[in-house]
């Protein structure tokens, strides 16, 4: 009796155990790059007495339990809650206008919570009158980022129902964001010294800011965000088709706009507010994905730029931690220095291979 092929099948198992392999990857890499920050630093710190210390133990150097403890660990947990966050953001946004530079620093998302923030950071004693939330301590400052960030994304959204080309998107964006660094900057000139320079600081960003009593905050919102993420894949994987045949499909399209406009809203907001504005990262890790993967799938991208996000975030705290001896380098330099070559390689291939709509 002769044997049944299913060619097509067993192609199929092997393609998903490849992606499988490489989320498997993924996930072993942060670990890995986990171990390398609670390590590395100012103090180094063998492996052994980390892993020591985690477990309840006491390490050979008492006081490197609150180095590891008070700092090091907050910080990394911080990196991968707030790179998984900003990659999800742009993998939205790059589906929903299908457009492979969209994210919120390029579309300006970023840079209109940077406004909530200035508000609330640079309001002086008249403009803290009507600044209510500058009054409300972290939580106002993550209402103000995440309000700023909404409502640059629902101008966004607003304009791409008109606004076809992509490139005209993008400039658009671009324009936003010159906008509010225009606020910002008036916001500046009547603020004091202090107010100024805590602002300026928090504009290199950093994942060294946020607390053990903060950290359940940043955790709740991203969750918040990211499970709505996760919800509409179903959702926003036709509308890789385009909007027409989503639609053919039985996708609310509306419904789907206003989930995306939450969740990238929320993730980009509440990242800039306990962050700072880091750049790249939204829009460079779906890229890496997409080739690592090679599918447009949400449901093998989403975890996969989430993985890659923290491990990029990772590796970039650490390069601005050890790069230059004693000195600690603006996290935003390093993800510019990783992101700025893909984002040149996206528009170059955009150009050899143009969309119909750009």
């Amino acid at each position: 009796m002769t044997p049944i092929h299913f060619p097509h099948l067993t192609q199929r198992w092997k393609i998903q155990t490849t992606r499988g392999l490489i989320l498997l990857g993924l996930m072993l890499g942060v670990f890995l790059l986990l171990g390398l920050s609670l390590s590395q630093g100012p103090v180094a710190i063998p492996l052994g007495d980390i892993w020591t210390t985690l477990w309840g133990g006491t390490p050979t150097q008492p006081e490197w339990r609150n180095i590891i403890l008070q700092f090091r660990l907050p910080k990394a947990i911080t990196a991968m809650l707030a790179g998984g966050a900003l990659a999800t953001s742009g993998l939205q946004l790059q589906t929903l206008f299908r457009n492979p530079l969209a994210g919120p620093f390029v579309l300006g998302i970023s840079s209109g919570a940077s406004l909530g923030v200035a508000l609330v950071v640079l309001a002086n004693q008249s403009l803290a009158h009507w600044v209510i939330l500058a009054h409300w301590g972290n939580l106002g400052t993550v209402l103000a980022a995440w309000g700023g960030a909404s409502i640059v994304t629902l101008l966004v959204v607003l304009a791409a129902q008109v606004v076809r080309s992509a490139t005209a998107l993008l400039v658009l964006g671009l324009m936003l964001g010159y906008v509010t660094s225009a606020l910002v900057s008036i916001l500046l000139q009547m603020s004091s010294a202090q107010q100024m320079q805590q602002y300026v600081i928090w504009t290199f960003g950093s994942f060294g800011g946020v607390t053990w009593a903060q950290l359940p905050w940043l955790s709740a919102f991203i969750g918040l965000g990211m499970g709505i993420a996760y919800f509409l894949i179903a959702m926003l994987n036709p509308l890789l088709l385009g909007e027409a045949q989503a639609m053919g499909l039985g996708v609310n399209t509306a419904q789907v706009r206003l989930g995306v406009l939450l969740s990238s809203s929320l993730l980009s907001g509440v990242v800039t507010a306990f962050c700072g504005p880091i750049a790249f990262l939204g829009v460079v890790v779906p890229h890496i994905c997409r080739r690592l993967l090679n599918t447009a799938d949400l449901r093998w991208l989403l975890p996969g730029v989430t993985l890659c996000g923290a491990l990029l975030a990772l590796w970039a705290d650490w390069f601005a931690q050890t790069l230059v001896p004693q000195t600690v380098l603006p996290l935003n330099a390093m993800t510019a220095l990783l992101g700025a070559p893909v984002v040149i390689w996206a528009i170059l291939q955009i150009q050899r291979h143009p969309s119909p709509g750009g």
